[in-house]
């Protein structure tokens, strides 16, 4: 019994991930945690399970330390160093650094982040990859609002894994945090902001998940996507 016990935490533990490298211009960053805050989970591939807890911003373990350079309009990647191995929606948001303020220790904190994209189910509703478009991935990818302002942003990239989110609080939370400076922008007024934590509820609809009866519509949490 202790051995399946052990096998069965093995398994579990290689079926998670961590978003680690950038895919930019189509060229993938050569090492780990280059132009991303390396992220709690860097050993345990773990997720964040309380949508309370500041670890909803960026989950970071230790200060940035490159920023790399991405032009508004571009598809910037993510690349999950062991695939998406849990079925759910992927979403991007993104954070104004503000002016003066150091973007390798700057900390999101309150109404400052909006939705870029969300990768989300598509009907009919199961747990494959046919409704999960990100599901088994090894790179998710986003396109930057070309209307988006110039200057120096946090992107966070966050898988939610629904495998055990038959009750509240069994959603697991995959994410970290980018650090970019958007090049050609525009001038939109991105929104609406919000805060992490605070986005999210724990008994929101989209953290929930249920394989009897399979739902027949799902809608993923957080604001809208905003598109410039």
């Amino acid at each position: 019994m202790q051995l399946l016990t052990l096998l069965a935490l093995a398994s579990a533990a290689q079926a998670h991930y961590r978003f680690s490298k950038l895919v930019i211009d189509g060229q993938q960053e050569a090492a780990e945690w280059t132009s991303i805050r390396m992220t709690k989970n860097y050993q345990s591939n773990g997720g964040v399970t309380s949508v309370s807890s500041p670890d909803m911003r960026c989950y970071q373990a230790r200060a940035g330390t490159n920023t790399a350079t991405v032009a508004a309009g571009s598809e910037l990647g993510f690349v999950a160093n062991a695939a998406v191995s849990h079925f759910g929606p992927v979403q991007f948001y993104m954070a104004k650094v503000p002016e003066g303020a150091d973007i390798n220790t700057w900390e999101p904190a309150g109404n400052v982040w909006f939705k870029i994209g969300s990768i989300t189910a598509v009907p009919p509703l199961g747990s494959s990859e046919a409704t999960w478009p990100a599901y088994n991935k090894k790179v998710v990818n986003v396109t930057i609002p070309k209307a988006v302002p110039s200057g120096k942003y946090l992107i966070r990239v966050e898988s939610i894994a629904l495998h055990q989110a038959q009750s509240v609080g069994g959603a697991q939370m995959y994410l970290s945090c980018a650090q970019v400076e958007i090049t050609g922008g525009g001038s939109g007024t991105p929104g609406p902001l919000v805060a992490f934590p605070g986005a999210y509820q724990a008994n929101d609809p989209g953290l929930m998940w249920s394989y009897y009866p399979i739902p027949t519509t799902y809608t993923a949490p957080g604001p809208a996507v905003w598109t410039g």
